[in-house]
């Protein structure tokens, strides 16, 4: 198989530079530049290098007819069930089957305003698709394979264990309590895999100066680059083997 690692750290390198490039770039011609970073997030293409990781998994494992679509909008976008249509960041098909679909996301700074933000995306995109699928909205399609990527930056208050308030009514869960938001990340999508919302998922942190080098953590072994290559890669090959 690819050296995903490798692969990965060219990823993350991409990231970081091109969030840089853009958010010195962003308001040039008007000369008012957005407040703090969020210029390098309306630019977009800094998250292509995980992306083109994904798409390279997937012609690995040999898939005939494969159709890997990540730039047109209309290729990447699937009908849902809640709701008219999903752009996703890639869908992969053969011919006229979907075989994978993956979302890739990552959480720089506001992380008290935009942690829960992730969360709830995500488990609403997982449970849209999967009753879409469950009302035959993908037929003749077998079960596809769904996958979510998820970078969180390295900070001090990404770091920071946060001791949270106790609920008038109810008791937060304790998986949660005296974590930082980097934890919580972690947990989050581990309890995605494990509640069989996503196939796969992979998580890991990064920071902008040495993320510029292509450094990276995994915490979790089983939110691993590797282990969810791995998953993507036996579901693409054991599609070719049926076709």
């Amino acid at each position: 198989m690819l050296d995903v690692e490798t692969k990965l750290g060219d990823a993350v390198k991409h990231f970081w530079r091109v969030r840089a490039q853009q958010h010195k770039r962003q308001g040039s011609k008007t000369g008012v530049k957005d407040a703090g970073k969020r210029g390098s997030v309306t630019g977009g293409k800094h998250a292509d290098g995980f992306i083109k990781l994904i798409a390279a998994i997937v012609r690995d494992a040999g898939l005939p007819d494969v159709s890997i679509n990540v730039s047109q909008k209309t290729q990447r976008t699937l009908p849902g069930f809640f709701r008219p249509t999903k752009e996703w960041d890639l869908v992969v098909t053969s011919n006229n089957d979907l075989v994978a679909v993956v979302e890739v996301k990552s959480l720089v700074g506001s992380f008290s305003n935009n942690f829960n933000n992730r969360v709830e995306e995500a488990l609403g995109n997982a449970t849209d698709f999967w009753t879409a699928y469950k009302k035959g909205t993908f037929e003749p399609s077998q079960r596809p394979w769904l996958g979510y990527i998820y970078m969180l930056e390295e900070a001090p208050i990404s770091l920071r264990p946060k001791r949270r308030k106790k609920l008038p009514l109810f008791k937060i869960d304790e998986a949660f309590q005296e974590r930082s938001y980097a934890q919580s990340g972690e947990e989050f999508c581990r309890r995605l895999v494990r509640e069989l919302l996503y196939d796969a998922a992979c998580y890991f942190t990064s920071n902008e100066k040495s993320g510029k080098r292509g450094e990276f953590k995994q915490p979790s072994e089983e939110l691993s680059i590797r282990n969810f290559a791995i998953s993507l890669h036996a579901r693409a090959a054991a599609f070719a083997k049926m076709k």
